[in-house]
C-alpha cells in the first residue's frame, strides 16, 4: 500500500541569518518531540512548518491532522535559521504562544490531588524543561515561576521540556509571595525544599492542595520565599553522600514521592 505523506513545498531562499537572541525564538518550537507535542496540542495555534523530509515522515500524522503544507528545508538551512549548534532534528514550527492559565484553574487542578510545582529564581531554560518533563510524567498541576529572574517560555525551553510544556501549563508571575500567600488562603501546604530542613521529604503526606517550591542551585530559596512556606523540607541523603541534589532531579524525587502517596491513598479507599 502507498504511504501517504504531508505535502510539502520548497522553501524560498534565504541568506544567512545571525543566531536569534533566546528571546526572539519564543514564538518558535523545535526539535522532534517538543513539535509533536505542539502539533497534536490543540490548544496551540501553529502558523508554519518548515521541515527536512525525513523529520516531516515522521511528523506525518501530527502534520496531517493539522493540514498545514509543509516547508521543505535542509539541515542546512535550520542551522542558518537557529545557529549551528541547536539540535533542531531537521524540523522548525512558527507557532503562537501559550495563553497562560488563571491562577483559579491551577488551584483547582491541585483541588483534585495534583501538586503544584513552583520555582523561586530558577534561571536555567534545561533545568525548568526538565522540572516540566518530571511534572508531566508524575501528574503535577501546573508549574509557577516568577515573571523576572525565569527563563523565556521559548524553544529552548520547550526542546529541553520534550513536549511537556504542551503538558503542564505555566504560569510567570510578578510577586512569588503574594502568589503564596493566595494559595495558602485556598487552604494549600505550602512545602518548601531546603537542603538543610529539619522535616523530611519522605515523610510530608502530600495531601491536596500542594505546592512544592524549589529554589535556585547553589542560592536555594529566597528568604521571603522561606519565610512564606507552610513548611521547609529535605530530601533524605546516604550520611556522606553529596549535600544535595540539583533542581531538576531534586523536583522529580518530590514528584514521585507526591505520586506515591496519592496511589497510596487511592489503593486505601478502595
Amino acid at each position: 500500500m502507498k504511504r501517504d505523506h504531508p505535502r510539502r513545498r520548497p522553501a524560498p531562499p534565504r541568506g544567512p541569518s545571525p543566531s536569534r537572541p533566546e528571546d526572539d525564538t519564543r514564538g518558535l518550537v523545535y526539535g522532534t518531540h517538543a513539535a509533536e507535542a505542539a502539533l497534536v496540542n490543540p490548544a496551540r495555534r501553529v502558523r508554519r512548518i518548515r521541515a527536512t523530509e525525513n523529520a516531516a515522515n515522521r511528523l506525518a500524522p501530527a502534520i496531517a491532522a493539522r493540514g498545514i503544507e509543509v516547508e521543505c528545508v535542509s539541515p542546512r538551512d535550520l542551522d542558518r535559521l537557529l545557529g549551528a549548534d541547536t539540535v533542531h532534528q531537521g524540523v522548525l514550527l512558527d507557532v503562537e504562544p501559550l495563553e497562560e492559565p488563571e491562577v483559579d484553574t491551577l488551584v483547582r487542578r491541585a483541588a483534585a490531588g495534583a501538586p503544584l510545582v513552583v520555582l523561586d529564581h530558577v534561571t536555567d531554560p534545561h533545568n525548568v524543561g526538565a522540572v516540566l518533563r518530571s511534572a508531566a510524567v508524575f501528574g503535577a498541576a501546573g508549574l509557577v515561576m516568577t515573571r523576572r529572574h525565569s527563563p523565556p517560555i521559548n524553544a529552548t525551553l520547550a526542546k529541553a521540556a520534550s513536549g511537556a510544556l504542551e503538558l503542564v501549563p505555566v504560569l510567570p508571575v510578578q510577586n512569588l509571595a503574594k502568589l503564596l500567600e493566595e494559595l495558602k488562603r485556598h487552604g494549600f501546604t505550602i512545602i518548601g525544599l531546603d537542603a538543610q530542613a529539619e522535616h523530611l521529604a519522605d515523610d510530608e503526606p502530600f495531601t491536596a492542595p500542594v505546592a512544592i517550591v524549589l529554589g535556585a542551585e547553589g542560592k536555594g530559596l529566597r528568604q521571603l520565599t522561606r519565610e512564606t512556606c507552610t513548611r521547609l523540607c529535605r530530601i533524605a541523603n546516604e550520611p556522606g553522600a553529596l549535600a544535595s541534589l540539583n533542581v531538576s532531579n531534586a523536583a522529580a524525587v518530590t514528584l514521585h514521592l507526591a505520586a506515591m502517596r496519592r496511589r497510596g491513598r487511592a489503593s486505601g479507599s478502595r
